[in-house]
């Protein structure tokens, strides 16, 4: 019995986890992609803007960031990495010093993601909420 108690609190713990890991995308942080990219959740995102993931469903991704100091970085960071800029910074300094890849393009203007992912097969970004508009393949909201 002691061991059915246990899957029982562990599958709430996984349960709770998983609901509050589509939470954290709720603060203006809209994560979008080309429609090459089917779906995402946010440990992925996590993973693939540490470089731990290269590809989801056999589509090899292209991560996009925001410029370093603009709210919408420093929001994503903390929602998705949980990190300020600094540790991320120092996060992507170590990994390319290792040879473990390097950070995610940044691109300067919201539009200019909009348009790379709109336009670049296995792509992903992030833009504030209020840029949505029709037609952008929404994949963390």
């Amino acid at each position: 019995m002691p061991a059915m108690r246990h899957r029982t609190v562990l599958l709430l713990l996984l349960l709770l986890a998983a609901s509050m890991s589509g939470a954290r995308a709720a603060d203006g942080v809209v994560v979008i992609g080309h429609p090459t990219v089917k779906r995402l959740d946010a440990t992925i995102v996590t993973r693939i803007y540490t470089g731990r993931v290269i590809e989801v469903d056999g589509v090899p991704i292209t991560a996009i960031n925001a410029p370093a100091g603009t709210s919408v970085r420093n929001r994503f960071l903390q929602v998705f990495l949980n990190q300020d800029e600094d540790k991320y910074t120092a996060y992507w300094t170590v990994r390319r010093y290792i040879g473990k890849g390097a950070p995610p393009r940044e691109m300067s203007r919201s539009s200019d993601i909009i348009r790379f992912v709109t336009s670049t097969p296995g792509a992903i970004g992030y833009i504030e909420e209020s840029e949505l508009r029709p037609g952008l393949n929404v994949l963390l909201h």
